[in-house]
């Protein structure tokens, strides 16, 4: 299946039989050089790797002339060596294929080879001026081979290792740093274990020692915390040696050395913080780089961040200089020097604490100090004067501050406020108002300079119907947008009758998301493969639809040479055509893709790990096949996880399992049986082990975690904070809000409201470090918050998603007790309330102002609405903005959201054509009922035409309304358009219409659209449409005579020559990376 050992194969093959039609073989190798003679008894011992390092050796010393292959020849024979060219080619391909499948045996080989040899493969890693090794008539492509050794899962580690072991020994040390960086980058962080360090040379020179350090500094985020501390005690042990410190009394840690750790001086402890000398510490703050440097120390703790801040304070810098100040880097988060604080160093202060985003965790702490910064800003002056100047920290003035600004203040400002991030949508209301107010809404010229002039993601709102009547598309004008599928689909049907050229339609940006069955069916055998990089190189941006088309191309016209993740899209029988020689392979390349959106059926992904399972014979022998398996790690089985992964190979998957996104129940019971064998309790776990296993403390129950909220807290909630978005477990969330309560316990707090005695209300903060944790408040605790807590984080609150309907109900009472009754809210207000705004019944929603389609666009947000509510929201924008059905614009439309959903027959029809058919796309993502997306299919006719006359790019734009097809039109529609509904369309269709569909039609539905059919759905179906639809689910291929069972054993079938244009290669590899030979002839 895979062609790379063919390279070395083909090298060996061309280098032995070159001119021997022309030349008469010598009789002996008498005269043959002896470095030849020494390569030549390596290939009758099959030592290949070794024959080329030699061959490699001699070529840059002495050069190749073309009678030198014919003296190689002669000498086996003289050697009575009985090799055919068939008896070598098999050999060679035999022996390679295991070195670029078993990286160990490259290990071993690379162990074995003489000082020569071994010097030479170091250079072949390290060069990059000589790329090309020139034969005679061929090229070894040394750059490509480099190239793809460092990216070969398994063979960087093979490499790291032997390079540690041998290379001080042969190489410079300069030069052996610089390929351990080369290889280092080029892995995953996991070749970085903790007792890698005992394998680091000691006696580095200054120079070697400082390039390596900086290595370790560029990986710092991709390495564990273990790993960290072990790297940490190495420089520190080189740099304590080094230094002139002749007693505990003074420090080691110059300004040279605090400059070489980099960002590892966040591990100095407090005591070695304190000791350092005061000049020291101002060389070090004096360094141009110095600020660079404090910028990264994303994961400095609050204690060393003030003592750092205390020791600059003691040297001869004034800590209130602006220009120190933009010195202190992350420090500045920190900064606690607030007594007697002028207005001016607050606003500097204010403008460096933008980065302090970027620290891990502490952001409470940080919110705190900006704000009590924003209060000395504004010292004397008023917020009209000083909203230039306040950074990023603008966005912690209240609602009532904001309405206090002057429209001549945002509109002076509006440069500064365009910059901030993480405004809350109240904030923005109001700052919009507040500029439109000034703008008076100035028209500007001509507002329109052509479709073709959007750009990004804007582009991916133009309508198809839009894009239909613009003449003005070509390749050039695409390649920075965002495309929809429909607008691709239509864009590349389009360009593909003016431009013969694929890879200019291929190589444009989003396009490739528009190429159908039919343009790669239509593609030559030749040009399918001449191509193929352009699918591969963008598979995320394919439907599974379209990598089922490309996996039948390949098989039919190079199934030899087939990437093997393309097996997986085809029918699951097609795996039992990887035989167990091509195993790794196989493991790697679907390793490389997401099998989940590659395989979207159940029955099917498990016979695809199945296979993976009979590769792996189950288990999971050592590192080498962690690094081999690459994603398919997140879909081991239980069993494999809990007893198949060895002991040897387990801290590197485990490392591979904090990435994996959506485990299952029993596969997170493995993984903490593990954990739990290995670490023992949390309780028990040091602070670099919490650090590790962050990922998977949500595994474990909340008596187990107790004692992690207490003794370690901070790294809790900065867990809880880097899973945000995901659905923790109930017991992980309540951990988390155990320690924010016990932190909260420990600050003096105000007075508590009329009734509220004994009650822990929520403070500011604690409503920051919970975040998804805040469903762990009782009803009555969030009714005793004070209000102006609720008013400043009521969005936050608003969009916890593990809230219960009682304390949605009491947070909407606190909205009234803050707000006054619904018909005194602000459009900020009801914008700002998110999920809270579901528990409003019918008539609180009518007592809304709801005239802004601004206000009624962020309660459509929300998609658990009731059809009264939605209908309530409909009808009280119809009558607070005095708008009828007719008069409503396309962006009303879009704002109205799930409230179009409450629409009768008789009011959509009513939707005016010209409007509607700018938002199809936008509509066709509601989620209505069949009678709604009915009426709306009939006004898409108006656009469209007929159902019988729709392309795949109208269904693809239509979504959900293409579920609206009556029986007799779903029938009449060709069956090679069924992949281009939508899923979420399949799933709207009624039972009793989807039924309708022609075995045929299912069928074609495609591997994305089958998986979409819904259970009551399938139960309509007949016998032969459920056979169907597994065809379907399984990626059969819809033209049966292309479909036939392959045979039982691959036999490598020749494929396709390489077209004109493009040079042949091969690509193996061989050691010294994989070989790539190129004909030096120019086609």
């Amino acid at each position: 299946m895979s062609q790379e050992p063919r390279m070395y194969l083909l090298f060996l093959f061309l280098f032995l039989s070159h001119g021997v039609a022309s030349h008469r073989v010598p009789d002996s190798g008498q005269d043959l050089h002896p470095l030849l003679q020494k390569m030549a008894e390596e290939i009758i011992d099959g030592s290949y790797l070794n024959a080329l390092l030699d061959l490699i050796q001699f070529q840059s010393s002495h050069g190749w002339t073309a009678d030198l292959s014919h003296r190689v020849l002669a000498y086996l024979n003289s050697r009575n060596v009985a090799f055919t060219i068939p008896s070598l080619q098999a050999a060679v391909e035999n022996h390679l294929e295991q070195r670029l499948y078993q990286p160990q045996k490259l290990l071993e080989d690379l162990r074995e080879t003489d000082a020569q040899q071994f010097h030479t493969a170091m250079k072949c890693l390290l060069e990059d001026k000589k790329d090309l090794l020139e034969l005679e008539d061929l090229v070894i492509d040394l750059g490509e081979i480099r190239k793809q050794a460092l990216q070969s899962p398994g063979v960087n580690r093979s490499l790291f290792l032997v390079t540690l072991e041998r290379c001080f020994q042969v190489l410079n040390a300069l030069e052996c740093v610089e390929i351990l960086g080369r290889v280092l980058r080029g892995s995953s962080g996991s070749l970085l274990q903790p007792d890698i360090t005992e394998k680091l040379p000691w006696d580095l020179r200054e120079d070697a020692f400082k390039n390596l350090s900086a290595v370790f500094k560029d990986l710092y985020d991709q390495t564990s915390a273990h790993s960290q501390r072990a790297l940490y005690s190495w420089m520190t042990g080189i740099l304590q040696t080094s230094s002139n410190a002749t007693d505990n009394s003074v420090s080691w840690v110059s300004a040279e050395n605090l400059w070489i750790l980099g960002r590892y001086m966040v591990h100095l402890s407090f005591e070695e913080i304190v000791k350092i000398s005061p000049v020291e510490i101002g060389l070090f703050i004096s360094y141009d780089n110095a600020t660079k440097q404090l910028d990264t120390v994303y994961d400095i703790t609050p204690e060393l961040a003030q003592a750092f801040l205390e020791k600059i304070s003691s040297s001869s810098f004034d800590m209130r200089n602006t220009s120190t100040i933009h010195r202190l880097g992350l420090l500045v988060c920190f900064y606690d020097d607030l007594d007697l604080l002028d207005a001016a160093v607050a606003q500097v202060l204010l403008h460096q604490m933008i980065k302090c985003s970027h620290l891990r965790g502490f952001q409470a702490g940080v919110q705190k100090l900006k704000a009590n910064l924003l209060d000395i800003a504004m010292e004397n002056q008023t917020l009209n004067e000083t909203l230039g100047s306040l950074s990023d920290a603008v966005v912690g003035l209240s609602h009532s501050q904001l309405e206090s600004l002057s429209p001549e203040a945002v509109h002076g400002a509006i440069s500064t406020l365009n910059q901030v991030s993480g405004w809350a949508k109240g904030q923005i209301i109001i700052l919009s108002a507040k500029y439109l107010a000034h703008e008076k809404m100035i028209e500007a010229g001509d507002p329109a300079s052509g479709i073709v002039e959007i750009r990004g993601a804007f582009f991916k709102e133009v309508s198809l119907f839009n894009l239909r009547r613009e003449p003005g598309f070509n390749t050039t004008v695409l390649k920075e947008k965002e495309l929809r599928r429909s607008q691709a689909l239509f864009l590349y049907e389009l360009l593909s009758k003016s431009t013969r050229r694929p890879e200019e339609l291929l190589s444009t940006g989003q396009l490739v998301k528009g190429v159908t069955c039919s343009h790669i069916d239509a593609m030559s055998a030749d040009s399918f493969l001449a191509h193929f990089h352009y699918f591969e190189n963008n598979l995320s941006l394919l439907s599974p639809y379209q990598v089922n088309c490309l996996a039948w191309k390949y098989w039919e016209v190079s199934r030899s040479s087939m990437p093997s993740f393309l097996l997986a899209a085809l029918p699951a029988r097609y795996l039992a055509s990887v035989p167990a020689s091509q195993c790794v392979p196989f493991l790697i390349s679907l390793g490389k893709s997401q099998l989940d959106s590659l395989v979207l059926d159940s029955h099917k992904k498990n016979s695809v790990l199945r296979k993976v399972q009979q590769c792996l014979n189950n288990s999971i022998a050592d590192e080498y096949a962690v690094d081999i398996m690459g994603k398919l790690l997140c879909h081991l089985p239980a069993a494999v996880l809990h007893r198949g992964v060895s002991a040897r190979a387990w801290a590197t998957a485990l490392h591979g399992l904090r990435a994996c996104p959506d485990l299952s129940p029993e596969q997170k019971a493995a993984v903490r049986l593990r954990l739990l064998e290995q670490h023992g309790l949390p309780q028990n776990w040091t602070a670099e082990t919490m650090k590790d296993l962050g990922p998977f403390l949500v595994l474990f129950s909340g008596d187990e975690l107790s004692s992690v909220a207490t003794k370690f807290p901070d790294i809790l909630q900065q867990t809880a904070a880097r899973i945000a978005g995901t659905f923790p477990p109930q017991e992980f969330l309540w951990a988390v809000f155990e320690s924010v309560r016990n932190m909260s316990e420990k600050n003096p707090r105000s007075a508590p409201s009329p009734g509220c005695h004994g009650v822990m209300a929520p403070s500011s903060g604690d409503i920051f470090k919970l975040a998804e944790a805040n469903a762990c408040w009782a009803p009555e605790d969030l009714l005793c918050m004070e209000e102006h807590t609720f008013t400043r984080h009521v969005e936050l609150l608003g969009a916890v998603r593990g809230f219960s309907p009682p304390q949605l109900m009491t947070l909407k009472e606190k909205a009234v007790q803050v707000w006054d009754l619904p018909s005194y809210w602000k459009e900020y207000h009801i914008a700002s309330l998110g999920r809270i705004a579901l528990t409003l019944n019918e008539s609180e929603l009518e007592q809304l102002d709801l005239s802004s389609i601004d206000t009624v666009a962020s309660l459509s947000q929300q998609t658990e609405w009731t059809p009264g509510q939605a209908k309530s929201i409909l009808q009280g924008f119809l009558e607070d903005s005095g708008y009828t059905i007719q008069d409503l614009k396309s962006f009303h439309l879009v704002g109205l959201g799930v409230a179009l959903c409450a629409m009768n027959v008789t009011e959509i029809s009513l939707i005016r054509i010209s409007e509607f058919r700018v938002v199809v796309a936008r509509i066709g993502t509601l989620l209505c009922s069949t009678h709604v997306l009915a009426e709306f299919k009939r006004k898409a006719e108006v656009v469209f035409g007929d159902p019988t006359d729709w392309s795949g790019s109208v269904l693809q734009e239509l979504g959900t309304i293409a579920a609206g097809l009556t029986k007799e039109e779903l029938q009449m529609l060709d069956k090679d358009l069924m992949p281009y509904f939508q899923p979420s369309a399949i799933k709207c269709l009624p039972d009793e219409i989807f039924k309708e569909l022609s075995a045929e039609q299912i069928a074609s539905l495609g591997p994305e659209n089958a998986a979409a059919v819904t259970p009551a759905q399938r139960r309509q179906l007949s016998t032969l449409q459920l056979q169907s639809l597994q065809w379907a689910l399984d990626g059969a291929n819809t033209r049966s005579w292309l479909d036939t069972p392959p045979s039982a054993s691959p036999t490598r079938t020749p494929s396709s020559s390489s077209p004109p244009g493009v040079p042949v290669t091969w690509g193996p590899w061989l050691g010294c990376p994989l070989l790539v030979l190129l004909p030096k002839t120019v086609w």
